[in-house]
């Protein structure tokens, strides 16, 4: 995907393909479906793999989210209209599925419903600001650091409007708040965000004029 790396390699695409098929009874013509759902939803994998990294910020629990999330929503496959968005109803799982292993794991007391998969619609949208372009497209080192540090609902909401593009309307869905909720997130992430970059690029400065570099900059 460029800036991101493949989800973890083979393993785990290989593990998520392996339970599919312990699980594949027939291959009659609703077998046939849902194996062509398994399909395009598995074209998804790099994408919620690099959701799940922002919201874990380690490997390997960014991965067994996305298995995780992968197990439960083919699980509830007849429960999704073929036609409808499946880009949106992957996401909401894996959404859910982070706030209830978040729980499981006692990092902090949420509560939410790993069944409410609720299918988001794809309103149009408005054109991406200069200020979004540049977050997806220079998505480096230091960037990613700067987002890693934001509040966990800021960081997310910041992430899925800039990077993976979803509406405001969407993001609400997947987060399951108002939409005027997910507005007030993106708008003080992306706050924060610049706030901590600027921060940065003033630390990096003084840094290379203590090394050596143009005193006439001492001051900056």
């Amino acid at each position: 995907m460029g800036i991101f790396p493949r989800a973890r390699g083979f393993t785990l695409q290989a593990r998520i393909i392996c339970h599919v098929l312990r699980t594949r009874a027939s291959s009659s013509a609703a077998e046939a479906r849902r194996a062509s759902f398994e399909q395009e939803a598995l074209s998804f994998l790099d994408r919620l793999y690099a959701t799940a990294l922002r919201l874990t910020r380690n490997a390997a629990d960014a991965e067994d989210l996305v298995q995780d999330t992968y197990l439960r929503a083919f699980r509830a496959a007849d429960q999704f209209q073929p036609g409808t968005n499946l880009r949106g109803w992957l996401f909401t799982i894996l959404h859910n599925t982070h706030l209830n292993q978040r729980r499981d794991r006692a990092r902090s007391p949420v509560e939410s419903d790993s069944e409410a998969v609720e299918l988001a619609s794809e309103p149009p949208d408005r054109a991406a600001t200069p200020e979004e372009e540049l977050l997806r497209s220079t998505m480096d080192a230091d960037l990613k650091a700067a987002l890693d540090e934001l509040p966990e609902a800021f960081r997310e909401a910041v992430w899925l409007r800039d990077v993976e593009q979803f509406s405001y309307d969407e993001i609400a869905k997947i987060v399951q708040v108002p939409i005027g909720t997910v507005m007030s997130r993106i708008s003080r992430g992306r706050r924060l965000l610049h706030d901590r970059l600027v921060a940065a690029s003033e630390r990096f400065a003084r840094r290379s004029v203590a090394a050596g570099g143009d005193p006439a900059r001492a001051g900056v």
